[in-house]
């Protein structure tokens, strides 16, 4: 419960003291209508247990520990739901149906006829991802009347479609040309009842990726060359020329030499101007830098067929022709060199909705007055992200809209108004101030594509008709359209006629829940609020949770349990069903008088603790107990927990309580973890741990453990005279000093032998270490071997990269070793000469000899194993000025104790043989097992020390071989904070740049150490989504730019 307020709070108080009720032993625990928090509720509860023996408990007793007769509290006084009283049934969730009520409360539906059009409406286009881009152009040419119309007189396969008088009903009509995409979506949006129709057909068809967004210039360009390659094979002249008639244009590159004034012509065709708008504010000061005159001098000289010789000579753009349709790109996004990306240009253009463009054309005298019809609008600071919009010229009524994927707006009084979308793309506050604009004039610095029509007197055919096949599809998806809007407003209907019924049931059963004097039972509060929860359906009440080991409502959960009448439980049961049904029956006396005898406990053992305290600090005097010094730090713990457990359960603290004081049943020996107590101290604490053991203090010590004991000093002292006596026999293999290399080979001797690399270190760790360690009793170069028992190393490679898997043994050591050790197979490298030359030549003979076939295995599966690794590591070291500042890492034998026990391994037990080495040395058959067993093996016995140190400046990455360059370079970012494009990486002299190769390929192997060479900061990024980016090429249309046709040229983007 919470207080009214904390003004004068004792005067309340008081006056709570004279109105609270009293019931027998609640030793004045308040009662009335403003409860006290549950904690004090629950002491309340039990306060008469303080007073009253387990034996003394009675029905009166048992129903004040259920709190049966706390008074309920009051709605309006009461703010949340009191869970320590089960009275209270306020604040459960019945707020919500006390009261009239909305009826579009009773459902989550929203009215269908939202998604309906609008009267005199234009249709959107939903935006499956980071379409915005597409959706935009489909709306610019759907309201280019001249090119819908052309698109309607193709001809479509929608004929084998047919059926009769109609469409098929088994299936869906799915286009099978682009023409076709195109003809079903103008039809949609020209005739459909939707607000919006879904575009994925066409997107899915131009094989786009609908999550990452594309160069909407680009798009624009390479869609209408694919358009007008398609067209071109159509019979009719209207269609197959539409492209070229509304968007193609000509202009001629003129060249013309200074000296002779021969000018010389290269016509070209064009489908849209691109404007460079740097240093720009309108746009015709654009297009006049688009023809402006370039002068050709120097080394840049024109080469002049009528002069034969290179001459000064100026060259310039020339219009010859326009179309109708002038599409006018705006150059925002261009490639900024210095940070290695593309970026936008967030400057103000300015622009008429009138422009004439005859000062502009060669020839004079023309219609070149064009009128703007769409504006395509970019928001967003980055050329990377960011929002596609349009503002398109409804050409039949010559009004405005704001086209926003499913979002159409009418702008007011036929006026382009543009003010809004430059006021949600302001990138800082630093940008230049929006200028001026006069009369039939705007300006944007989000405007990437103007498009112009051609001013005509003539008023443009209102009585574009859909064709009848396409207006059959229209009609049919109209008709699925309805049939969901009845579906939807039948499915509100029943949402609202079950609502009504529920809150009728809710109103009725609400105010019959409190129980009163009458019969009760008990019902969970969970389930209360779900069943006036409007959100859930109600379950079945289900009881089970709240029972205890007697089958009876457990006095614990009374909190989470709500007491109503039986004529309410009667009515939940009939209609919800469920059970089991708590009725005053299910009261447990036996839960009652156990939490009776706890609670007594737990009170005694607060002046038990302190006495025992207080026993333990005197001096034992006489005879006492042993008892382990952790159960006595913990013992009342331990006895909390013990008065906590069932009966059952009880026994394990028993067994805590001295646990580390005995042995098998015996006292232990060592006397640092037991404490002798007196004897009124054990007794005390036999009162709660009654079968813990009791060990006095003339107790023997386990005998077993005093024999162990001494066996342990016994072996510690045998191997410490074995360790000494090695380490005398073999000190320099001990000390790594004086060693035999095999590509220097001593002089005085022509016998080598070799054993194994993990033999010696482990003999060393035992030799520094003996105490802690075991003993090393045998020589195992069956590692060395493969199941043939022929040698796994050559000559060359135990030189080099082989050497840290084998020790070499001078003879004398050898000799030592065979006394000391048992050696399971003896390995010698001899030196003979060889021919009558003077010098001879050396030959190394090694025995046993190497096994070829068993070699090469090994070599493919290290191979396999470096190219097809996961989640391996590799060290990025960052170099300054292309120096590398590392120390000398220490050689790998030379490692110290602590790392030599880190790296220790389990080893066989002697005498365990692998069962691929079960043959016999004689000339018997040579086993045959698979390379994929050995190297298995190899891998389980043979322990490579490849352990990379790490030096400052130097960071460990997790890795996997099919990870790509590009991948790793984005986990360096967030290691090194240096973004991709500014990390120049190489591994052993070799540059890394193929950002789509994987690590495998590009020989990255595990434990590989690459160098990060970072280029200066740059100190303007437009967004940090750029990075993402900029690795990644655009490849969105590459599905796109397969369907071309070689003779069509393509026009890319030069700012790409």
């Amino acid at each position: 419960m919470v207080w009214r307020s904390p003004v004068g709070q004792r005067r309340r108080r008081r006056r709570w003291r004279w109105r609270r009720r009293r019931r027998p032993g609640w030793g004045g625990a308040p009662w009335g209508k403003a409860m006290a928090p549950r904690l004090q509720l629950e002491k309340a509860a039990w306060r008469w247990a303080e007073t009253v023996r387990p034996e003394e408990v009675s029905q009166e007793h048992i129903e004040t520990a259920y709190r049966i007769w706390l008074e309920p509290c009051i709605r309006g006084v009461c703010r949340r739901n009191c869970k320590g009283n089960p009275n209270c049934l306020v604040g459960i969730g019945e707020h919500i149906w006390l009261g009239e009520i909305d009826e579009n409360s009773f459902h989550n539906i929203d009215d269908p006829n939202c998604e309906r059009r609008k009267k005199n409406s234009f249709v959107g286009l939903t935006n499956l991802g980071a379409t915005c881009y597409v959706n935009t152009f489909l709306q610019v040419w759907f309201l280019n009347l001249e090119l819908r119309q052309a698109l309607y007189l193709c001809p479509s396969t929608c004929s084998d479609y047919m059926m009769g008088d109609g469409v098929q009903e088994e299936r869906d009509y799915e286009p099978q040309t682009i023409c076709e995409h195109l003809q079903y979506l103008f039809a949609l949006l020209q005739n459909s009842n939707r607000r919006y129709i879904d575009p994925s057909g066409f997107v899915k068809a131009l094989g786009l990726d609908t999550g990452q967004q594309q160069d909407a210039q680009e798009f624009s360009k390479l869609f209408m060359s694919l358009l007008e390659d398609t067209l071109s094979k159509q019979k009719n002249p209207d269609v197959r020329n539409i492209v070229q008639q509304q968007f193609c244009g000509e202009y001629a590159y003129v060249t013309v030499c200074n000296q002779c004034g021969r000018e010389s012509k290269l016509l070209s065709k064009f489908y849209e101007l691109e404007l460079n708008i740097q240093g720009h504010k309108q746009l015709t000061d654009c297009i006049s830098e688009f023809l402006k005159e370039e002068k050709l001098e120097g080394d840049n000289r024109y080469f002049c067929e009528n002069c034969q010789s290179k001459q000064n000579a100026t060259r310039k753009i020339r219009l010859l022709s326009l179309p109708c349709t002038l599409n006018l790109q705006l150059m925002r996004f261009v490639f900024d060199r210095q940070t290695g990306h593309k970026k936008k240009l967030n400057t103000y253009i300015g622009f008429s909705e009138m422009l004439d463009m005859e000062p502009y054309v060669e020839h004079k005298g023309g219609a070149y007055v064009y009128e703007l019809s769409a504006v395509l609008i970019h928001r967003g600071v980055s050329a990377y992200s960011g929002h596609y919009i349009a503002h398109v010229k409804d050409p039949q009524s010559g009004e405005w809209y704001k086209f926003n994927d499913e979002d159409i707006e009418k702008m007011e009084g036929k006026k382009l108004q543009l003010g809004i979308e430059e006021d949600l793309a302001e990138p800082s506050k630093s940008q230049t101030r929006k200028p001026k604009c006069g009369k039939g004039t705007h300006c944007s610095r989000n405007a990437y594509m103007l498009v112009y029509r051609l001013q005509t007197q003539e008023k443009p055919n209102t009585a574009i008709q859909v064709p009848a096949f396409l207006q059959e599809l229209v009609d049919r998806d109209n008709s699925k359209f309805e049939e969901w809007c009845i579906e939807m407003a039948e499915m509100r209907k029943q949402s609202v006629d079950k609502g009504k019924a529920k809150h009728e049931e809710v109103k009725e059963l609400y105010q019959r829940l409190p129980a009163g004097a009458e019969p009760y039972e008990f019902v969970s509060l969970e389930w209360l609020q779900k069943w006036l929860d409007e959100s859930t359906p109600t379950k079945p009440i289900d009881n089970h949770a709240c029972l205890c080991s007697h089958d009876k409502l457990h006095p614990d959960k009374i909190s989470i349990m709500k007491r109503i009448s039986e004529y309410a439980a009667d009515i939940f049961y009939s209609r919800y069903g469920g059970g089991p049904r708590l009725t005053v029956k299910a009261l447990c006396k036996e839960c009652v008088v156990e939490r009776c005898r706890v609670l007594r406990l737990k009170n005694q053992l607060n002046e038990d603790y302190k006495t025992v305290n207080n026993l333990l600090k005197a001096t034992v005097k006489g005879d006492g107990f042993w008892v382990g010094k952790s159960s006595l730090r913990s013992w009342r713990q331990l006895a909390l927990e013990q008065l906590d457990e069932q009966d059952g359960e009880a026994d394990q603290s028993n067994g805590k309580m001295n646990g580390s004081t005995f042995s098998k049943g015996e006292l232990c020996i060592s006397e640092n973890e037991r404490r002798l107590v007196s004897q009124e101290a054990w007794s005390k604490l036999q009162q709660y741990f009654p079968k813990a053991p009791e060990f006095p203090s003339y107790r023997e010590c386990c005998s077993q453990c005093k024999i162990l004991e001494r066996e342990g000093e016994e072996n510690e002292a045998l191997h410490k005279m074995i360790a000494n006596e090695q380490k005398t026999s073999l000190p320099n293999l001990f000390q790594d000093k004086n060693r035999p290399c095999l590509s220097n080979w001593p002089e005085d001797t022509d016998v080598l032998y070799i054993v194994s690399q993990f033999f010696v270190e482990e003999w060393r760790k035992f030799v520094r270490k003996p105490a802690r360690c075991s003993p090393v009793s045998s020589v195992g170069n069956s590692a060395l071997l493969c199941p043939h028992g022929g040698l796994m190393f050559t000559f060359a490679s135990m030189t080099k990269e082989d050497s840290k898997l084998i020790a070499l043994i001078w003879p004398s050591e050898w000799q030592t070793i065979q006394k000391l050790f048992v050696v399971d197979h003896v390995i010698k490298i001899t030196r003979t000469e060889v021919g009558d030359t003077n010098p001879s030549e050396t030959q190394y003979v090694s025995e046993p000899k190497l096994c070829p076939e068993c070699r090469e295995g090994l070599l493919c599966q290290q191979q396999r194993d470096l190219r097809e690794y996961t989640q391996a590591t590799i060290y990025v070291h960052k170099v300054v000025d292309n120096k590398k500042v590392m120390k000398e890492s220490a050689p790998e034998l030379n490692v110290s104790s602590s790392e030599a026990e880190e790296d220790k391994e389990e080893a066989k037990p002697d005498g365990e043989k692998d069962p691929d080495f079960s043959q016999s040395n004689g000339g018997t058959k040579r086993q045959k097992i698979s390379h994929q067993n050995y190297i298995a093996y190899q891998k389980q016995v043979i322990r490579r020390s490849m352990r990379h140190r790490k030096v400052r400046g130097e960071k460990a990455l997790l890795v996997s071989a099919n990870q790509t360059l590009k991948e790793l370079k984005i986990q360096i970012m967030h290691a090194f904070s240096v973004a991709p494009f500014d990390q120049n990486l190489s591994i052993d002299g070799k540059i890394l740049s193929d950002d789509c190769a994987t690590l495998g390929t590009l020989g990255v192997i595990p434990e590989s150490v690459i160098l990060l060479k970072a280029d200066e900061p740059i100190a303007d990024y437009a967004a940090m989504d750029d990075v993402m980016q900029v690795c990644m090429p655009e490849e969105g249309f590459k599905d796109l730019r397969v369907c071309f046709s070689p003779q069509v040229p393509v026009s890319l983007d030069t700012n790409l």
